[in-house]
């Protein structure tokens, strides 16, 4: 078979696998499908955490053992290990598969590759690397917590041409068109947290839900909040008072008051106090916190001082910026991110991995955070030291 047909079947293994989007954490997404004589005869996804694998749903999907020179197309390195649904591999041996053609390669240092050698060793012929960019790629935030035991920390920009996000006078609804809208709600729905700062609460009162489809669903919503600010005002913003207020987690430090974190808590909504010498939360401890609460991935959504200290403490792993065709042209424009001063090209922030995507006319790029060997840190910024 020519490797135009893998990318074909491995298109269709992808799109299963999306169909489990932001449900099987913390384990990755996968899609699988059985073909005979060039057509599909099973399908299967890993639709949550502690369900089927792709792998054997697929084979299941057959209702009867494959026909000799079966192919068996997987978007994740099969499985070697017995765990809670035992091992793929097995699986895929009994039922007589003699090729498998996989995506990407397990990230797991302690897995990878072992599935590949257990196929070969026992007859079957495997062909690796088939999409492997889109299929690493449909597994961001599951590839970070396996291989680095810690949650994966995006944030999402929308800017013009000249990198603002808002008017001198705080408009910006909107500037991005609604498809790039609706895409940010994609990505919100596969994030198990969104975060966001005080100020963005007070001005724009945010819901912080997934809507897609016709349906909302809600993640653990972070408040960045050092001082409460947010909960002086008489009316509460809505995720505080909404049906998901108990989704709702309150970022802050002692510097807030004990009363105000009683009144949250009495809300039914969840605080966590850091010590700090500011009013600013460390975003280090913050971390280590989510990894502990088996919280593998958080989206930061604003507002520009909160997703720029997390950049100043090398604390940001994924950017996501779209971009539409519009112009300020005004320096007094809010931007994005502020706080550094680089003197040369070398000590800017640059991303890797990079993926270009449009909607409409607007255009989406994303990738890995690369931190230069020393940020230059203009100390005088948001009020002193981040």
């Amino acid at each position: 078979m020519d490797s135009p047909n893998h990318e074909f079947f491995m298109r269709r293994a992808l799109e299963l696998a999306r169909q489990a989007w932001g449900a099987t954490h913390p384990n990755p997404m996968v899609g699988a499908v059985l073909v005979e004589d060039g057509r599909i005869v099973g399908e299967g996804f890993h639709a949550e955490d502690g369900g089927p694998h792709a792998e054997r749903l697929a084979l299941l999907a057959r209702g009867k053992p494959p026909r000799p020179g079966a192919t068996l197309y997987v978007t994740l390195e099969p499985c070697s290990t017995a765990g809670r649904t035992g091992a793929c591999t097995a699986a895929i041996i009994a039922a007589g598969v003699k090729q498998v053609v996989v995506g990407a390669v397990d990230p797991n240092p302690a897995h990878a590759g072992k599935g590949l050698e257990v196929l070969r060793a026992s007859g079957v012929d495997v062909v690796a690397g088939v999409l492997a960019q889109e299929c690493t790629d449909l597994n961001l935030i599951f590839n970070h917590w396996i291989t680095r035991e810690e949650p994966l920390f995006a944030a999402k920009a929308a800017v013009t041409l000249d990198g603002k996000i808002a008017t001198r006078t705080g408009e910006s609804r909107w500037i991005t068109n609604e498809a790039s809208r609706a895409d940010v709600h994609r990505w919100r729905r596969l994030f198990p947290g969104i975060a966001v700062g005080a100020m963005t609460v007070l001005k724009d009162n945010p819901k912080l839900t997934a809507r897609t489809g016709g349906t909302e669903w809600c993640p653990w919503r972070f408040v960045f909040d050092g001082l409460l600010r947010t909960v002086v005002e008489k009316n509460l913003p809505g995720v505080y008072t909404d049906a998901f207020r108990e989704r709702t987690i309150v970022v802050t430090t002692s510097h807030g008051g004990m009363g105000y974190v009683r009144k949250l808590r009495d809300m039914g909504i969840k605080v966590w106090i850091f010590d700090s010498g500011t009013q600013r939360v460390p975003f280090a401890d913050f971390r280590r916190r989510c990894a502990a609460e088996r919280i593998n991935g958080v989206y930061f959504e604003g507002g520009s001082q909160l997703v720029s200290e997390v950049l100043r403490a090398r604390q940001l792993d994924y950017l996501m910026v779209y971009r539409a065709p519009i112009l300020f042209a005004d320096e007094k424009g809010r931007s994005i991110f502020g706080g550094m001063r680089p003197d040369r090209l070398d000590q800017a922030v640059r991303l890797g991995d990079v993926r270009h995507e449009t909607f409409g006319d607007d255009e989406l790029m994303r990738g890995r955070v690369i931190y230069p060997e020393k940020l230059v840190i203009d100390e005088t910024a948001f009020g002193g030291r981040a």
